[in-house]
């Protein structure tokens, strides 16, 4: 394991879950290689910034990203957490956009 890397854990989080919005926590705690309980924590911070929400379905949650947020560091506070978004997830095919499979 690297002793750093360019993305923090909060943006590794936000990345699983916006790849994808059904994951369970212990599932995106485990791709980010972090505990359930600091995957739990980044994203309650995350709510709280408001770059993410969250909608109970049955039992699970089915998060959404807020791509329109901005950086909170200073240098980087002009650009959106889209602009980082696209960069490491797929873009949403045509058939998706039209609400199709």
């Amino acid at each position: 394991m690297p002793a750093w890397t360019f993305l923090t854990n909060h943006a590794h989080v936000l990345l699983a879950i916006a790849r994808n919005p059904d994951a369970r926590l212990r599932d995106v705690a485990e791709t980010v290689g972090i505990t359930e309980r600091a995957a739990q924590a980044i994203v309650a911070d995350l709510e709280q910034a408001g770059y993410l929400e969250h909608t109970r379905v049955g039992r699970r949650n089915r998060y959404t990203v807020n791509p329109a947020g901005h950086f909170r560091h200073p240098a980087e506070a002009d650009r959106r957490i889209g602009d980082l978004l696209s960069l490491f997830t797929p873009a949403p095919s045509a058939e998706a956009d039209q609400g199709h499979p």
